[in-house]
């Protein structure tokens, strides 16, 4: 499967985007979706998840009550609504695809596809 990420930009503190990854294949819905995201000098981290396993929805707790995961299968696209921003959200976006169904999904290893990345700028 290939991920296309868009949705990013330059934001005020306080401000909202909606990111979007548009994915390929007619499988998708089969995919445990994630969302990570990296600042400079810093790790991939892990933002939100809808895995394969249930319909949940997952939250890093930095993001918790401000940001919300979305996926459509009919258009094979996930989002992440980003509300409330803060400048220490800034950081390349990155959509990913699990399609093996590890249970640690807010591990990085843990999916098989990554989209190109989107940067989020959030200025104070």
């Amino acid at each position: 499967v290939q991920l296309q990420a868009s949705g990013g930009g330059l934001v005020q503190a306080g401000g909202s985007l909606r990111l979007s990854c548009v994915a390929s294949g007619r499988t998708f819905r089969s995919y445990g979706m994630g969302w990570f995201r990296q600042a400079p000098g810093k790790e991939r981290e892990f933002v939100a998840a809808m895995p394969r396993r249930d319909s949940s929805t997952y939250y890093a707790d930095s993001v918790k009550g401000r940001f919300t995961a979305s996926r459509d299968n009919a258009k094979n696209t996930v989002y992440l609504q980003m509300n409330s921003l803060k400048p220490e959200d800034t950081a390349v976006y990155y959509c990913a695809a699990d399609w093996r169904g590890i249970a640690e999904i807010t591990l990085p290893l843990s999916y098989d596809y990554w989209g190109q990345g989107t940067q989020v700028t959030v200025s104070s």
